[in-house]
């Protein structure tokens, strides 16, 4: 009853008000911290994988990278496109721009194929991740060339705007996902605790953690870059965990407030709860951290910035059940037994606290798995393998702006101009660098492979060549007239690649080349995650076999932990392949399949659901293991625990539920998946893996479960030793 946990929960204790300003205080300094430091967002260069991206930092050592660029189409609101009204917008429309500072340069105006639409390009200045932050200048000119021709229509797209459209949509989607989220939650509790008071402590205790852990991430980001994600990924796991580790430990003071039945004193309490199901949260919380640190092995800065977000919150949700949350279970305590004093005194019988063992509804469920385990375990497996079986089908493919919800206007605009200039619809770039003295033949072959491209039915037979003042770098640019998600721009790559560039600046001794642009992107993303995937599934089961060693000292339990984790994500991962690959689930879910799934999608699902379900494996394992050391011979000690845990878990697993099937609302459908794979996983966690398959598999290994060291039973444990110390230091 001393060991860290212990004592901080004790200091806390002693001192509630102390630590719950203290908990304030730090919460407060954690978001004034990060506000004065600032994010430190991630840079264009920080996204470069693959050859697309040694491609890009070629093109960018040469200063020929990209430009960010809008475009405006001009078009008559009926009949025929009036030249002289044309042609007077786009006067106006040039010389607006060219002066706005952020703009590079105007394009001159290019006619569609049908002449009813102008284009005109306008190239920014700067980094292409900066571009979003200045394009309200150019739609300000476009608006008011808008206003001076009100006979034609002028509408604006262009990487800029859509970004700036999506993260838009992404706030309003957050503020829609917290309305939904919050009541839920707030409601659940409620139906668990009976009270509101208890039911908002866990939730104001989420918040605030989630509070610090942003401010703390501000910070962080001067060591991992932001890549925009991390306040996505700090309110979606840690409202999640940072109600469950409360939970967990209200629930254990409820349970010892009923067996005491007034015997002991709230700081008693408080310190039982913390020596029980205090190390539990930190060796759950610990296994999160440990989990998701293995997505830094995958290189990405995607990964990092959620990798960054979630081991903060965790953390931070970790501390404040340490300390904040035993300050506030004192005072609430304290408050309780002045009550329980005053109706003493005017001789009402006391209000007994409810227990919260299992009841029959748990009794039922475990039932299967108690009398029949190995047929229980044989059923259950087989159901999540039958899951599993769609996973054949994964089809992975990185979210390409294609797949931006239409309820933008520039995605709208995007559609638009896509139909009126297919020609220009994706365009590839080659990137040549050689020594000064091979420019030549570096043009050459760029040409050469000009006049092959153009005989391919891929390629539109257009192309732009540019060279750096240097002559080392040279660029060619080849459009394609297809959209940048299809079979045909993926094919005109694998040509480009594979065959055109080998022929031709293939031959010029010592040239370096590659090909960027979306579509290279597009390809040489899912194949990066691909190659880092066994590295970073190696070190996630790694990781999860030793915490689960180090927290039960058990190589079985550790090895049975990997197999259900594996068996649930990969049955998660199945649904999540059934439901978005397909099409019949696009109308109640509101979404448009894309026939695949996003590619950051199960390697971020493998690494939290890893983290995750740690929670319900140690809590469940640990009142097992209670039990166990308490002299319960292990079938008893199994029936017993899950019995005893399986209401906690069960509303875990809800509010978990809830915090995650809230993203499913969402537009952006990467985000969508991820909320339907993680709520789906924790549902088969807790209901299948948690309920039916963990006991069955543990009834049938009995004894041998605790291999190589059963934990040997101590001393009888005197429960009111605690009392006597408060007592002794009061």
């Amino acid at each position: 009853m001393n060991s860290l946990t212990v004592r901080m929960a004790r200091s806390s204790a002693r001192h509630p008000w102390r630590a719950i300003v203290g908990w304030l205080v730090f919460v407060a300094l954690c978001l004034g911290v990060g506000s004065a430091v600032g994010t430190n967002s991630a840079r264009t260069a920080d996204y470069r994988v693959g050859e697309a991206g040694r491609a890009e930092a070629m093109a960018a050592e040469g200063r020929l990278e990209r430009r960010s660029t809008e475009q405006v189409l001009i078009s008559a609101r009926s009949g025929a496109l009036d030249e002289r009204a044309s042609a007077a917008a786009v006067r106006d429309l040039t010389a607006r721009m060219e002066r706005l500072r952020d703009v590079a340069d105007v394009a001159a105006p290019v006619r569609s194929a049908d002449g009813r639409t102008l284009l005109v390009e306008v190239a920014l200045k700067g980094e292409e991740r900066d571009a979003k932050d200045k394009v309200d200048a150019l739609t300000a000119q476009t608006a008011a060339v808008q206003k001076l021709h009100p006979g034609l229509i002028l509408e604006e797209t262009g990487s800029p705007s859509i970004s700036k459209g999506v993260d838009a949509q992404r706030s309003a989607d957050l503020a829609l996902s917290e309305k939904i989220t919050l009541p839920v939650t707030l409601l659940t509790l409620l139906v668990v605790f009976g009270s509101l008071t208890m039911a908002a402590v866990p939730l104001l205790l989420a918040l605030s953690s989630i509070a610090a852990a942003v401010g703390l991430s501000m910070v962080a980001s001067h060591l991992s870059p932001d890549a925009g994600v991390g306040t996505n990924v700090i309110l979606m796991i840690g409202l999640a965990v940072g109600v469950d580790y409360t939970l967990f430990h209200l629930k254990r003071e409820r349970e010892e407030r009923a067996r005491a039945g007034g015997r002991l004193s709230a700081e008693a309490l408080v310190e039982l709860a913390a020596a029980t199901s205090g190390r539990a949260v930190v060796v759950s919380g610990l296994a999160v951290v440990a989990s998701t640190a293995t997505l830094y092995l995958a290189s990405d800065v995607i990964f990092s910035s959620l990798a960054t977000g979630t081991v903060v919150v965790v953390l931070v949700a970790v501390a404040s059940s340490l300390t904040a949350l035993p300050a506030l279970l004192t005072v609430l305590g304290r408050r309780a037994e002045r009550r329980a004093e005053r109706r003493a005194a005017r001789g009402k019988p006391a209000r007994r606290t409810r227990a919260t063992g299992g009841g029959r509804l748990w009794t039922a469920l475990l039932r299967p798995a108690a009398r029949h385990p190995l047929a229980t375990l044989c059923v259950s497996v087989l159901a999540l393998l039958a899951l599993v079986v769609p996973l054949a089908g994964l089809h992975i493919t990185e979210m390409s702006r294609d797949t931006h919800s239409r309820d933008i206007p520039a995605m709208r605009v995007y559609d638009r101009l896509n139909d009126t200039f297919p020609e220009r619809r994706v365009t590839h770039q080659v990137v040549v660098r050689a020594d000064a003295s091979r420019a030549a033949q570096v043009t050459g072959a760029l040409r050469e492979l000009a006049e092959r491209v153009d005989a391919d039915p891929l390629f539109t037979g257009t192309s732009r060549l540019r060279g750096s003042a240097d002559h080392r770098t040279s660029t060619l640019d080849l459009n394609v007239p297809h959209l940048g998600n299809s079979d045909e721009a993926y094919a005109s790559l694998d040509h480009l690649r594979d065959t055109y560039l080998p022929a031709t600046v293939g031959r010029v001794p010592g040239a370096e080349y590659g090909v960027s642009g979306d579509v290279a992107r597009y390809a040489d993303y899912p194949a990066h995650q691909n190659g880092k995937l066994p590295l970073v599934l190696g070190a996630l089961l790694l990781v999860t076999f030793l915490m689960t060693l180090y927290a039960f000292r058990s190589v079985v339990l550790g090895l049975i932990g990997v197999v259900l984790n594996l068996l649930s994500a990969a049955a998660a991962l199945g649904l999540l392949v059934l439901v978005f690959q397909g099409t019949w689930a696009q109308g109640p879910l509101d979404f448009t399949s894309t026939g695949s799934i996003g590619s950051r999608v199960p390697l971020f699902l493998f690494v939290i659901l890893f983290g995750l379900s740690m929670d319900y494996q140690v809590f469940v394992v640990s009142r097992i293991r209670e039990a166990v050391l308490d002299g319960t011979p292990t079938r008893q000690a199994v029936l017993d625990g899950i019995r005893s845990s399986a209401s906690v878990v069960t509303s875990a697993a809800v509010v978990m539920t809830t915090v995650f099937v809230s993203f499913v609302f969402l537009h952006i459908i990467e985000m969508k998946q991820i909320g339907f794979v993680l709520a789906a996983a924790v549902l088969l966690d807790a209901f299948v893996v948690r309920i039916l398959v963990l006991p069955s598999a543990m009834l049938l290994l009995g004894e041998r479960t605790w291999w190589p060291v059963r934990p040997a039973a101590p001393a009888p444990r005197d429960r009111t030793a605690p009392e006597r110390a408060a007592v002794d230091v009061s």
